[in-house]
This record gives structure tokens, sequence and C-alpha cells, in this order.
């Protein structure tokens, strides 16, 4: 029968640089409790595989080049560059607060409790949200690779019936497999991850190599909106812009870990930036390609097909078939990335006693160091959200607008306090490191300001109840105004959840390590 013990006297071993990891974490009041097994690439891979520009890009290619044209191009350096300010942000606290569960502990920080618990709460919730999203990009591919994956039905089309009750169970089959490695330990997590994410980096290169070599018109085909949904087009190149916004998100995974990560004050700053970095050039670089290389620009496949209709256009055989898998591939250590990235932030909401079980989900296993529940406990709330929606196909475009419009609110509730905080002097000296800290010195409250104004427009933008968004073939009004009612149910929940264990909040929970049976 499993008991439960103090970890301290069940502490793993530790070499010198895991241990003076592990007193850096002590002076936070933290017990070091998980294991230290991510290197620099490990680090790398885990914000890269979130943000997965093989699995974003083509689930939602289509998306953006339906509304703006070929010029919807031009959002993806654009998102960009507003994402790669809030990194900048990010950087800078990662190298201040190693500490999992960052966007809570950061936010809780600079803001105080309540600030810090609902952006770890909208956090959590928009992980789910977004795993699940992320799950059900299989039946994009795998159908693809061999009709033996469509299981339910006929129709692979994800919009249709058939299509959409194959990507509840292609997804709930994906989530079983990446919680398992969850529990089973970060080492193994990290393994599979670095062994995809390295995979998924070639598979962008061969993508961007096939579509270059197989160019039908030149690079000046990003300034063309003849394809542009009807109406003026700043208002299509807005709504087209969902789709940078949708993908370049999770780039805080190096964040997350940083309790898993060796000199996390060094590694994970330059891995957020890093990984959102690589991820933008790789995926313009995919956009530019797929624009030249598309068969037809104005035949409806290139909005309808995305990515998978240029490749299956222009590699119909089995290395088509390999870089589809290379995509599967993808979209497997993305789902795997978010969940670990989940798992820990409802660990470190738990260890402070800021959620309900607080103890049992704060427990770590001395053998495998992971929080095992909050694993568990993420895969089954994924699943139930697939299941809860299973055979409705209308509702999978619904998913990935809420959750990104909630990880947007979040991050607004790390960057909102940390400018106020920058107004009264932060950082100030850094005296928690022996050496000088990543730092964006005068330039930060500029820095800071821009990325405030940046999220809040792209809160509003994301947000917007947009028909040709959130009801393209038809629904319910709650569907067009699903992202409003969704964060507004999402923080009427918090409260009550908030409200309930803040009593018991008093001080951290002591993070007991649960035994082998």
């Amino acid at each position: 029968m499993a008991t439960s013990v103090d970890s301290r006297t069940l502490a793993p071993p530790t070499s010198p640089e895991s241990s003076a990891d592990g007193t850096d974490l002590a002076r936070f009041g933290y017990e070091p409790v998980l294991h230290r097994k991510l290197g620099r690439y490990a680090s790398f891979a885990a914000g890269f595989s979130f943000v997965s520009i093989l699995t974003t890009i083509f689930q939602f290619f289509g998306l953006g080049y339906s509304f703006g044209g070929a010029a919807f191009f031009w959002t993806w350096p654009l998102v960009f560059a507003g994402q790669f300010l809030v990194a900048l942000n990010f950087a800078e606290l990662a190298a201040r607060y190693p500490i999992s569960g960052c966007i809570y502990q950061w936010s809780r920080r600079l803001g105080g409790e309540l600030v810090g618990w609902f952006a770890g709460w909208m956090m959590i919730i928009a992980q789910i949200v977004t795993a699940a999203a992320a799950a059900i990009a299989l039946q994009v591919v795998l159908p693809t690779i061999w009709g033996g994956f469509q299981i339910i039905g006929t129709d692979t089309e994800l919009t249709s019936r058939d299509g959409a009750m194959n990507a509840v169970l292609l997804g709930s089959v994906l989530l079983t497999v990446t919680t398992l490695i969850n529990v089973i330990g970060i080492e193994l997590m990290a393994r599979i991850n670095s062994i995809g994410v390295t995979v998924e980096i070639v598979g962008v290169l061969a993508v961007i190599a096939l579509f270059f070599t197989h160019a039908e018109r030149g690079p000046g085909v990003v300034t063309q909106t003849d394809q542009a949904a009807p109406g003026p087009y700043w208002a299509a190149f807005l709504v087209s812009g969902l789709m940078a916004a949708y993908v370049m998100v999770g780039f805080d995974s190096a964040g997350e870990l940083s309790e898993e990560t060796k000199n996390p004050r060094r590694v994970a700053p330059r891995t957020i930036l890093t990984a959102l970095s690589v991820s933008a050039l790789g995926g313009g670089l995919i956009l530019l390609g797929a624009l030249m290389a598309a068969p037809s620009l104005s035949d409806g496949e290139l909005a309808a097909g995305g990515l998978a209709y240029v490749i299956e256009a222009k590699l119909n055989s089995p290395a088509g078939t390999v870089l589809l898998s290379c995509v599967a591939v993808a979209i497997t250590v993305c789902t795997l990335a978010i969940q670990t990235a989940g798992s820990r932030l409802m660990f470190s909401m738990a260890r402070d006693g800021r959620l309900p079980f607080a103890r049992r989900l704060a427990a770590v296993h001395p053998k495998y160091g992971t929080p095992m529940l909050p694993a568990v406990v993420i895969g089954v709330l994924c699943i139930a959200l697939l299941v809860l929606n299973l055979g409705n196909a209308a509702i999978f475009a619904t998913l990935a607008s809420v959750c990104v419009v909630t990880l947007y609110l979040a991050y607004l509730l790390v960057t909102v306090p940390l400018l106020v905080r920058r107004w009264r002097g932060w950082p100030g000296p850094d005296t928690d490191a022996d050496q000088p800290l990543f730092g964006l010195g005068r330039y930060g409250i500029a820095i800071n300001a821009v990325a405030v104004v940046w999220g809040i427009a792209m809160a509003v933008n994301l947000a917007w109840p947009r028909a040709e968004v959130y009801t393209p073939e038809g629904g319910g009004w709650w569907m067009r105004w699903a992202a409003p009612l969704f964060v507004l149910a999402t923080v009427a929940v918090g409260a009550l959840v908030y409200r309930a264990v803040t009593p018991k909040a008093t001080a951290p929970v002591p993070v007991p390590a649960t035994q082998p049976a």
C-alpha cells in the first residue's frame, strides 16, 4: 500500500550542479523534489514542441489563406514581433524566478496572490483545452498516411461527423500514451520529446526544401490579395492573423520546467527566446514555400487542404508519406509537451495549497520524480473534453479559439503587473545570482509597455465574435460568443475555487512523495 513520507528523506542523488540549483530553489522556500534531467537542448525542445509549427500550421494554414489570401503571410512576422516582446519579458523573469509553474509563480510575485492565482488558473484551463485541440490534429494526418487509421466511418474530413468522431478516438489514444509517458518520468519524456523535436526539425527542413524546389511562382506571391474574403482587406487581414496567433504560443514551457532543468537561470531565458525565434523562421519559410509551390491559388483547394494538399500534389510518393509521418510525430510531441507543462503548473499551485486536493496533487513519486496525479488529471480532463464534443465537428474550431484567448489573458496577467513593478524599480540588482542575469536594462519599460498593448489587442482580436470564425457552418449564438462566454465562465468558476482554497493557503503545503507500492 502506498504511504506518504517527507520528500526530503527520499531526495534522489544529485550532482554538484543540481545540488547548487536545489540550493537556489530553496531560497524561494521550496524543497528540490523534482529530478533535474533537462539540458539545454531538452529545454529548447520543450518550448519548440509546444509551439510545434508543423502541427499548428497544418491545422490552421487554410484558415489564414481563406481570409487573407496569399498576403496573409505578413501576419506571420507581425505576430512574431509582438510575441517576441512578450518572450523578452518572460526571459527576464525566467532568469530571476526559476520555479515550476512559471506563469503562476511570476504573476503572484509581481501582482500578488489573487492575480497570480487567476493567472495560474487560466493557464491550466488553456493548457487542458490546447492539449485536447492538439491531439485531434492527428485526424488531419494519420488517415492520409494509411486508410486503416480511419476507424470510424469513411469521411476523413475533420469537419464531417465521421472525421470528428474518429478525431476524438485518435486524440484519446494519444492522450492516454502521453499521460503514461508523463507518469513514468521527466527523463523518458525529455528523451522522447528531444527525438520528436529532432524529427520535426528534419521534417520542417524537408518540407521547406520540397516547396522551394517545386515552386510554381516567385516570392512576389505574398503581395496578392485577390483570393481574400470579400470586404475591406484590413478586416480580412485581422482575421487571417488568427492563424499566426494560434501558433506562436507556449514558448514559456522552458520556464514551466525550470525545477527539472540544469542551471535554469542561464538556460531557460535562452531557450524561451530560441524556441520562439526558430519556430518563427521555420514557419515563415514553410508559409512562403507553400504559397510559391501550390498548384493553384484560386481553385479552393489551398484553403480547404492547406499544407497537406501542397505536399500530396508535389510528392505523391513514399517520400510524401514520410513527411506526413514527421507531422504525426510533431503532433505527438506537441501534445506531450503541453500536458507536461500543464502538470507542472498544477503541481506548483498545489504545492502552495492553491488547488483542491492540494496535498495529493503536490505528491511527487520518489523513483520517477514526477507529480503523477496532475499528469493523470490533465489527461483525463482532456479526453473528457473530447468526448463531450463527440461528433460535433464545428466545436473544434471553437476549441482552438477559446483556449488561445485564455492563454493570451494569462500572459497579460504577467506582463501587466510586471509593467507596474518596473515603474517602481524592478528588477533591481541581481542579488540571487553570482553572475549578471539576462535583463532588458533601460529598454525594459518600453518593451514591456508595447508587449502589454500587443497582448490586449490580440486578445480582443481573438475573442471578437465573428460569425465567419466561430460559426462558419452555422450554429447557435453561444458558439459565436464562445470566447467571451468561456472567459467569463472560467473566471466565475475560478472565483469559487479560489474562495474555497484561500483559507487553507496561508503557507506552502509540504510536498509529500508517494512510495511505490
